[in-house]
């Protein structure tokens, strides 16, 4: 199988990372927690039916240190979509997953003729207290393979060390992506996306993993009651929070048939 092309696009100094694969319409993905290290049989299943572009965000694999640039969760959100119109992706559908799936409803709310359709999984940033998301930031590194996974050899075969890069430069990268995503969702994952929901008019579909130990079941719910456009809840059996690893055959199909 044939591996995606590498671009880099510049975001202020930046050489940021964008992968391309397959043909057809365009798909955008904005990767979950721990970003895109390697490429996934995911975006495979996708690239067989559609152009899939996934661009790198900021401080995760293939961002650099583009996060360190970013001071508000404003800043965030605007490079993201900075990000989203440089790699082609204007007009077209966007799958966000965790962190990249709160990204990804940001970007849809405040630019809404930008994104066609939209599929959130999992999408970090909502909080309620009664409720609470797991706090991912006050788990050990060596518990995020079971956290984010139902089968945690999932989440290991996505940060196995490539044998072409030095381990200390791979150790490196994968502590930067911890670093972004706490500068973008510390504390507790709160960014009060809620209040934006009702801005998203595009169809959306929002998926959870059966067994997703870090996002409540009822936050799907409220996404789905919440926003302006239609909306709909698919929960994948035997998936986690992550479930481009556990399910990618089950989530490309929803994906693929959600978006046409």
């Amino acid at each position: 199988m044939n591996d995606p092309v590498a671009t880099t696009l510049d975001l202020d100094g930046h050489a940021i990372r964008v992968w391309t694969k397959g043909r057809g319409p365009k798909i955008g993905f904005f990767a979950g927690y721990g970003g895109l290290p390697r490429w996934i049989p995911f975006l495979d299943l996708l690239a067989e039916h559609r152009t899939v572009i996934a661009p790198s965000l900021p401080g995760f694999p293939g961002g650099g240190r583009a996060q360190l640039d970013l001071d508000s969760h404003l800043d965030w959100i605007v490079a993201a979509r900075r990000i989203f119109v440089a790699a082609g992706l204007e007009g077209c559908d966007l799958v966000g997953s965790s962190v990249g799936g709160g990204l990804a409803a940001e970007v849809a709310a405040l630019w809404p003729q930008g994104v066609r359709r939209l599929v959130l999984v999992a999408p970090l940033g909502l909080y309620r207290q009664d409720e609470p998301p797991t706090d991912i930031f006050a788990r050990r590194a060596d518990e995020y393979a079971a956290l984010f996974c139902a089968d945690p050899d999932n989440y290991r075969a996505l940060k196995q060390p490539p044998d072409d890069i030095h381990s200390g430069e791979w150790e490196i990268e994968q502590s930067r992506a911890s670093e972004a995503a706490a500068r973008l969702l510390w504390p507790l994952a709160a960014t009060r996306l809620e209040k934006r929901l009702p801005l998203i008019q595009q169809p959306t579909l929002i998926v959870r993993g059966a067994q997703d130990r870090v996002f409540p079941r009822s936050y799907a719910d409220d996404i789905a009651k919440n926003i302006a456009g239609r909306s709909r809840v698919e929960i994948v059996a035997g998936a986690g929070h992550l479930v481009e690893l556990d399910k990618p055959l089950e989530l490309a199909r929803a994906v693929l048939d959600f978006t046409g």
